[in-house]
Order: C-alpha cells, then sequence, then structure tokens
C-alpha cells in the first residue's frame, strides 16, 4: 500500500522507493539541511544501488564500528534496506542483484590476477643475485 495523505497526494509527503533515495532522506533528516552548510553536506553525498563504475576499480575499506556483528546484540531484529525498499514498490532488486553478481566474479578474477602477479614478482626478487657493489648503490638509495 503506497503512503500518501489522505486529501491530495501531490502535497507530499512523497515516499522515494529506490533504497538510495530512502537511505538520502533518512541522512537528511539527520542534518540540518536548511542552513547553507547542511544543503554543502547533502551535496556532497552520493548514494547508489550497487556499486557502480568508477567505484568498483577502487579500494574499498571496512569500518569496523558499522558492522552487524559488533553493532547489534544477536537476538535484536534487523530488515535490509533493500528487501524493504522491494516490498514498498522498488522493481529494480533482481536487476542490481545480477549486475552485482558479475561484478562480484570480474572482481575475483582481478584479484587472483593480482595476488598471482604479486607472488612472482616476490619469487623473483629472492632468486636475483645482486652484487656487492650494487647493494650499495641500492642501500644508498633507500631500497636495502
Amino acid at each position: 500500500k503506497r503512503k500518501h495523505t489522505n486529501s491530495n497526494p501531490r502535497h507530499g509527503p512523497f515516499h522515494q522507493r529506490a533504497p538510495a533515495k530512502i537511505l538520502w532522506r533518512t541522512i537528511r533528516g539527520m542534518v540540518p539541511h536548511k542552513t547553507a552548510r547542511g544543503a554543502a553536506a547533502l551535496d556532497r553525498l552520493k548514494c547508489f544501488e550497487g556499486m557502480p563504475h568508477p567505484y568498483d576499480r577502487k579500494k574499498r575499506m571496512v569500518m569496523p564500528c558499522a558492522l552487524k556483528v559488533l553493532r547489534l546484540r544477536p537476538e535484536r531484529r534487523f530488515c535490509k534496506l533493500g528487501d524493504l525498499a522491494s516490498e514498498f514498490g522498488w522493481k529494480h532488486k533482481d536487476l542490481i542483484k545480477r549486475l552485482e553478481d558479475q561484478r562480484k566474479v570480474k572482481s575475483e578474477a582481478f584479484h587472483k590476477k593480482k595476488v598471482a602477479a604479486t607472488r612472482s614478482r616476490q619469487d623473483a626478487v629472492k632468486k636475483v643475485k645482486v652484487s656487492a657493489e650494487d647493494q650499495k648503490i641500492l642501500e644508498a638509495a633507500g631500497f636495502a
């Protein structure tokens, strides 16, 4: 069931269905968005469904303070924003899941290739023999 005003639904409040928009609206409620500083902060905020192109190639970080296992007690109930949005009327959950599965396969292949290249470089560095005078030059340059 869609939520709207009793008299005229065009008068709002407007309930967005995409998870990124739900998150954006939630964060807007935590920020003083009517001031210039809050508006600038909201302009810098970017929310996406899935992981779009420029960010899928970047190194990702884990924020321990946001992990569910550390923040929620085991008996507490929780829900995922994507599930909530799809029950609320968002129609692209299956598409995003398919695209994310493709991205994860590509990312795994890239990671395996990177690990193999790093391992082979380390093996090559161990096998190489450096003369004493070349070793002095390397140490002077900071490559001990």
